[in-house]
């Protein structure tokens, strides 16, 4: 079950939901809609190794705003902080960014209950588009959790991107054993 709008700030006021900052005209229907942070970041290497840490090169979206080329991963940071203790939180594109022919997410589109932090995205886009710090970039829907949950994300010793930040986080892949 999807949270309705009134839920999801019921939730907030009992604190089981935190969006910083939070803006009630963000709030849709059954959604929050978050924003692009300064950050973006690209991989130094042009190839990728999943067993090995792949270091990324993180700059600040300028006021005039950054382009964004077809072929290349960026990886972009939410501007707000979330946390969700009692609900999945999922993050899907806007409509409009969709019609702009940007992907915010290859595959993490679902959160753990427990997150606490800002949510990296995979952006890519299907032809050259300007893009700018405050922008919409997506939404959060928030799922009913059905019984109860033994180990929160945050609490997890192998959540591996905890550490608060304002910055995107490149894939911690490598630190996974295979």
């Amino acid at each position: 079950m999807i949270l309705s709008d009134t839920e999801i700030l019921h939730c907030i006021e009992e604190g089981s939901i935190v969006i910083e900052p939070f803006r009630r005209e963000c709030l849709g229907t059954n959604s929050y809609d978050v924003h692009l942070g300064k950050y973006l970041a690209t991989y130094v290497d042009a190839e990728l190794d999943a067993r090995r840490h792949n270091p990324i090169q993180v700059f600040e979206i300028p006021e005039e705003g950054f382009m964004l080329r077809p072929g290349t991963l960026y990886l972009g940071v939410t501007l707000e902080y979330t946390e969700t203790h009692k609900h999945v939180p999922f993050l899907e594109g806007k409509s409009s960014t969709g019609r702009l022919g940007i992907d915010i997410h290859a595959t993490a589109g679902k959160g753990d209950v427990g997150f606490c932090n800002t949510w990296t995205l995979e952006i890519s886009a299907a032809l050259p588009v300007r893009v700018y710090m405050g922008m919409p970039i997506g939404q959060l829907i928030y799922f009913a959790l059905s019984g109860e949950v033994n180990t929160l994300y945050h609490t997890k010793s192998s959540a591996k991107y905890n550490q608060r930040t304002d910055k995107p986080v490149e894939s911690m892949m490598w630190k996974n054993r295979f």
